[in-house]
């Protein structure tokens, strides 16, 4: 007999609050528990020290994270002034101080007006991408330093919402795959100084946290204990994809994409874009694409039709 699979096949988006403390992984494994779903998966890791915006998606929902992994993302970050960290935040170790005073108000707002728009970035050694088969994290506790090509990254929006002579905050609107403690880095070394990311909490990924909030962690654990019902905190997986062309199919063609077979449709061969496909009841049925041929070609189906 096979062994029996846990949870329950729920779908969904979860706007969860993550604490601080508390890394990625281990809020997605207690979300999951909490929910009792099968299947979860996050959308962007958020460091323990980092708190704010982790959607964890549910079941079916898992096929749409990349979605939101691109979207744009808001931060407030506070940063603290004279000291620089390996890591770029407050649990490196000091590898440089600096006796450079902060900027007044009016300057800061000056030097941060150069930092909005497209821009390349240098990914800090401590980051999870991959060199070699391994994270650059990997790399950095094992006391190597890899040379890193740039990035192309968008800071959209910067706002300096308080400084003194010991710190500044800012929110940010910034481009998927920016890096938050690098961007302050930077910023601090425009007035030839040093400065480390103090505390950091993500509001928003795209629409959602702004237009949709999101649920502490410890909230979510305290109903599930109580046996309460988590469904009100458990959003659509169309939320993720809400911004996608919508095209409806009759029944016959969503018979023939559940499939997985290419079907003719209305939408010009020029847009190549991801599509959300429809049922006539409004249902969701995945993610589709223009093919050479014009039609319209599956790209990631859903095994249970969505709302």
């Amino acid at each position: 007999m096979g062994r029996r699979k846990r949870g329950r096949d729920i779908d969904g988006i979860v706007l969860l609050d993550k604490p601080l403390g508390c890394s990625s992984n281990s809020a997605l494994q207690r979300v999951r528990r909490a929910f009792d779903a099968r299947k979860a998966g996050h959308t962007g890791s958020l460091d323990p020290l980092a708190s704010g915006l982790l959607p964890v998606c549910l079941g079916e929902a898992t096929k749409v994270s990349s979605y939101l992994l691109a979207a744009d993302k808001r931060y407030r970050v506070t940063a603290l002034h004279g000291i620089q960290t390996a890591t770029g935040d407050r649990e490196g170790e000091v590898i440089a101080r600096s006796d450079v005073p902060m900027p007044d108000r009016e300057r800061l707002d000056a030097l941060l007006a150069d930092f909005v728009g497209a821009q390349q970035q240098i990914p800090p050694m401590y980051s999870a991408l991959k060199k070699d088969g391994k994270r650059l994290y990997e790399h950095a506790r094992a006391g190597e330093t890899i040379e890193r090509e740039p990035r192309d990254i968008t800071v959209h929006e910067i706002q300096l919402l308080d400084c003194d002579a010991e710190s500044f905050t800012l929110e940010a609107r910034v481009s998927s795959g920016t890096y938050i403690r690098t961007l302050v880095e930077d910023i601090a070394a425009a007035w030839g100084g040093v400065a480390h990311v103090g505390t950091l909490h993500r509001t928003a990924i795209g629409r959602l946290g702004r237009d949709l909030g999101m649920t502490p962690l410890a909230e979510i654990e305290a109903r599930a204990e109580r046996g309460d019902d988590l469904g009100d905190w458990l959003l659509p997986v169309s939320i993720a994809i809400a911004d996608r062309p919508r095209v409806v199919l009759d029944a016959d063609r969503a018979a023939a994409m559940g499939h997985g077979r290419a079907v003719e449709c209305d939408v010009p061969a020029s847009q190549a874009e991801t599509l959300r496909i429809e049922d006539e009841q409004g249902c969701l049925l995945g993610l589709g694409y223009i093919d050479d041929a014009g039609r319209l070609a599956p790209r990631r189906l859903f095994a249970r039709a969505q709302r």
